[in-house]
């Protein structure tokens, strides 16, 4: 589990069916937020926003807990942290 913010969203026309009416964000682990480079997409079925502090779910476990077993995704945001003052 990883706990980032999200920085950003990605736009994408064209991609697999099964990925297909989900939205994808943009999200810097607040591990690496002094460097630069970590970020990673993913998947959002909880309705985060930028700049919010989300948990993010890695590898399997992310497709397992976003319901997409058979989707090819990696991380999924699978909360929303409620006082995120504290990472800032």
């Amino acid at each position: 589990m990883i706990i980032g913010k999200v920085v950003g969203s990605v736009v994408s026309t064209r991609k697999n069916e099964n990925l297909v009416g989900n939205k994808f964000l943009i999200v810097q682990p607040l591990s690496s937020m002094k460097g630069q480079g970590n970020n990673l997409v993913a998947i959002d079925n909880v309705g985060a926003g930028i700049g919010e502090v989300v948990l993010v779910a890695t590898g399997s476990a992310a497709r397992i807990g976003c319901g997409m077993e058979q989707a090819p995704v990696d991380a999924a945001i699978v909360g929303i942290v409620d006082d995120g003052d504290m990472f800032e």
